[in-house]
């Protein structure tokens, strides 16, 4: 079974340091699994135009099939405007909805202000419900003030927030298998 942590963002690091650490706790916990993390600003992805996902050719294809390859998910994004990124609507525009269907989507975000929490639960989750994907029940905010000056995630808390999420994403994906 494969993990894929998406870091639904095109610049900074600290998104992709959450989806590698949360990817990095399921590995721990589930050793037979295979992790993967796509991290959007390392490809040249094209704007969605309605055409067939499958006629996308260079980057965009890669990314989609990455995306349609994997058996369960872990989507992060930082928090711009109250909103996720342009990046990651991008990215769920051009996969086709059979991808995430009956997988498992456990979500995280980053953000400067402490509300910005309620984008999971107002914005993904519902995207989730569309796509019908099962939802963590658990998600994880990081906040500005969680990391350190090496964008190292320093609190207790947040931490046993990422592994719990771990655990729920490949303990349900895992459920709905068997």
């Amino acid at each position: 079974m494969k993990l894929l942590g998406i870091s639904g963002t095109i610049s900074g690091t600290r998104t992709r340091l959450v989806v590698e650490k949360i990817l990095d706790s399921a590995k721990e916990q589930f050793p037979e699994i295979e992790t993967e993390c796509l991290d959007l600003g390392k490809y040249d992805i094209q704007f969605c135009d309605g055409r067939d996902p499958a006629s996308y050719t260079g980057d965009t294809k890669k990314v989609i099939d990455i995306v349609k390859d994997a058996d369960m998910y872990i989507i992060a994004t930082p928090i711009y405007q109250a909103s996720m990124t342009g990046a990651l609507k991008n990215l769920f525009d051009l996969v086709p909805v059979s991808a995430f269907h009956g997988k498992v989507i456990g979500f995280a975000a980053t953000g400067g202000t402490y509300q910005h929490f309620l984008v999971i639960e107002n914005q993904l989750k519902p995207i989730a419900g569309f796509f019908r994907s099962y939802v963590a029940p658990n998600y994880v905010y990081v906040h500005n003030d969680h990391f350190n000056e090496n964008n190292e995630i320093i609190d207790e808390t947040i931490i046993e927030r990422i592994n719990g999420l771990a655990n729920q994403v490949v303990f349900m994906q895992k459920s709905l298998n068997n």
